[in-house]
């Protein structure tokens, strides 16, 4: 199989964004129509999540459906209710008797200060990125969930740089690894092979500020989110396990990273059969993610005046 360098690249994965390029907001599906044994990993001190418990290994569903990625803070979660009835409308979810009920976790970021507060990913918008989804490789940069996603913001948007989407994939003896991730951080993308700052504060380094104690300005709008994907048999526990390993990507390549001011959610999906040492899949799960993140902020436009990597 020709790698797209994508988390579609994982056999049963598809992803669909959805975005108001106005408000400067969307969401992201990433879509298991037969289901995924699903873990998740909470780092950050300013979560926003939804349906994470039943992840919990010693909780009884195995599997989930969905996952959503989404902007306009804990308002966005309401997405998730557009993901919930398309996969009904087309009779996907755990099948509980009288009903199927699609299981759709949730994480979301702080964009309300990149774009317009009033305007964000709602159930429509969940709809539509369920729609959407595909096998093909996903758009990266400013797109769903990482349309206004922003770094560097210490000392608040006015020296921030924009950020986005970013997807990429590994292959390792058969066992394809996949990452997608929207890179919101209050702290400066790294590269990891250079150690050379790529995107963030525009007024020196924010580890630098950090120093200097001036954190005070630190506005809310932060949270990385992502997915981890793979086709290695995994269960609840191991899923769990592969994605805490994989936080270890944007300790790669985020100073700082899960401060209390960011939400740092990964979570990671098994739809395979292949055996695999846990190990190792949440070893590379942690390259893929960086690369993911360097990706992020490679692919970005500028916006509203706050300057991205990339020409439009």
């Amino acid at each position: 199989m020709k790698l797209q360098h994508a988390i579609t690249d994982v056999p049963g994965i598809e992803v669909g964004h959805a975005q108001d390029k106005d408000a400067l907001t969307g969401c992201t599906v990433i879509l298991s129509r037969k289901g995924a044994v699903a873990g998740v990993d909470v780092r950050g001190g300013a979560p926003g999540t939804r349906e994470t418990d039943l992840l919990n290994p010693i909780n009884m569903v195995e599997k989930v459906h969905a996952v959503l990625l989404a902007g306009g803070s804990a308002f966005g979660l309401d997405a998730a209710t557009g993901v919930m009835r398309y996969l009904e409308e087309h009779k996907i979810g755990l099948d509980t008797g009288p009903a199927r009920v699609p299981i759709v976790p949730a994480a979301i970021l702080y964009d309300l200060s990149t774009g317009r507060a009033d305007i964000r990913p709602d159930s429509a918008m969940g709809y539509l990125a369920a729609s959407s989804a595909s096998s093909d490789k996903p758009a990266e940069g400013n797109v769903g969930a990482g349309t206004g996603a922003t770094v560097g913001k210490m000392r608040g948007m006015k020296y921030a740089m924009k950020s986005g989407m970013g997807t990429a994939s590994i292959d390792i003896n058969g066992i394809i690894i996949g990452a997608i991730v929207a890179v919101n951080a209050v702290g400066d993308v790294i590269d990891p092979k250079t150690g050379k700052v790529l995107a963030g504060l525009r007024s020196g380094t924010t580890l630098d500020l950090m120093k200097k104690g001036k954190t005070q300005s630190a506005i809310k709008s932060n949270t990385v989110i992502g997915v981890i994907a793979t086709n290695a048999k995994l269960t609840k526990a191991q899923a769990t396990k592969v994605a805490q390993m994989a936080q270890d990507g944007l300790a790669q390549t985020i100073r700082p990273a899960h401060t209390i001011f960011d939400g740092d959610t990964i979570f990671a999906l098994s739809t395979g059969k292949q055996k695999a040492d846990v190990s190792t899949v949440g070893a590379f799960a942690a390259e893929v993610m960086a690369e993911a993140i360097v990706r992020a902020v490679k692919m970005a436009v500028s916006v509203g005046g706050i300057p991205g990597l990339r020409k439009a």
